[in-house]
């Protein structure tokens, strides 16, 4: 298991757990929970599997401190590069799968579970082509291959709940309209990645999914959230345009202070999940069906929502938010 320490990852190890299967979690140096040492916090996390530790950049350590000369039936990989920029995303969402791959098939592994995204389908980000193409290696590998790409998650879409419940008006794009997707919780993405390995009707496919229920706009996620504030809802349109002239300054400034290409970059990764839906693509029309994007689970945002506002739970956002 690779990123097992994430919260798709650690959700993903539970259910593995629970479905009776023998887990060892390959993690980096340091990997912990926020309020225990590396060593306690991994063994928090990842109670009732195996915890190795080493460098997944570097094949030896892969194969010395991971997989130790032994043979395993599966890999699953939560795995992604945690900001998206292209360094990031050449070292760990191609070049560390593809050592991950090579070192497997030397085990004697036969199947992969893969986690990527369903973004990559529009591909115009350095992180969706890395993704890519590690999907194609992955194909062409002779393994019995599952690529679950997943829409939106809870923690993506939970950034202004704090926001709203002081006061301040709710940030959307345009109109709040431009997009839509099917967000889909940890727990829910977990427990279809881990049925995977035993559901044949998955095998040797790539898998869009999304959560339960209709698609959702930004607009809609405002106002539910504001009616679950007791609030009257409040908005704050901001112009696309305005994401244009960020990007177009920061290229003209990296040529400058080069420092600042991967601020350039984390912009237009903004500006492209404030402008395309995550949900299936109809390369006929081009446009998003949210009707041809399978559903999964039980959980929803909203009741996430609710969730974070009785302090029930507590949004793990980490590298990728956005507000």
């Amino acid at each position: 298991m690779l990123g097992a320490t994430g919260t798709i990852g650690r959700a993903t190890v539970r259910s593995l757990l629970a479905r009776g299967h023998e887990m060892v979690c390959f993690v980096r140096p340091g990997a912990r929970d926020r309020d225990a040492s590396a060593t306690d916090g991994r063994a928090t996390l990842l109670a009732g599997a195996v915890v190795r530790v080493g460098d997944v950049t570097d094949p030896a350590s892969l194969a010395r401190d991971g997989f130790r000369g032994e043979r395993f039936d599966a890999v699953v990989s939560c795995m992604a590069s945690r900001t998206g920029v292209p360094r990031d995303a050449r070292a760990i969402d191609y070049q560390a799968h593809v050592n991950v791959l090579d070192v497997a098939r030397n085990a004697g592994v036969t199947q992969f579970v893969l986690l990527s995204a369903i973004c990559v389908q529009k591909p115009l980000l350095a992180f969706q082509k890395a993704k890519l193409a590690f999907e194609a290696r992955l194909i062409a590998a002779g393994l019995t291959y599952s690529i679950v790409r997943p829409t939106a998650f809870f923690k993506s879409l939970s950034g202004q709940v704090e926001r709203v419940r002081q006061g301040r008006p709710y940030l959307v794009f345009g109109d709040g309209r431009l997009t839509a997707c099917k967000p889909i919780s940890d727990d829910d993405l977990g427990a279809y990645l881990a049925g995977c390995l035993d559901d044949e009707s998955r095998w040797n496919l790539v898998l869009p999914i999304g959560g339960p229920g209709p698609a959702i706009t930004p607009i809609e996620q405002a106002e539910h959230l504001f009616a679950l504030l007791g609030r009257k809802p409040k908005f704050r349109h901001v112009p696309v345009a305005l994401l244009d002239i960020i990007i177009g300054g920061l290229d003209v400034a990296k040529r400058i202070v080069p420092s600042l290409a991967d601020k350039a970059e984390l912009a237009r990764i903004g500006r492209y999940y404030a402008t395309e839906s995550m949900l299936v693509l109809d390369p006929a029309t081009g446009r998003y069906d949210a009707d041809a994007t399978p559903s999964t689970g039980s959980e929803t945002l909203f009741d996430y929502y609710a969730e974070l506002i009785r302090g029930d739970v507590v949004a793990e956002r980490g590298d990728h938010a956005v507000f």
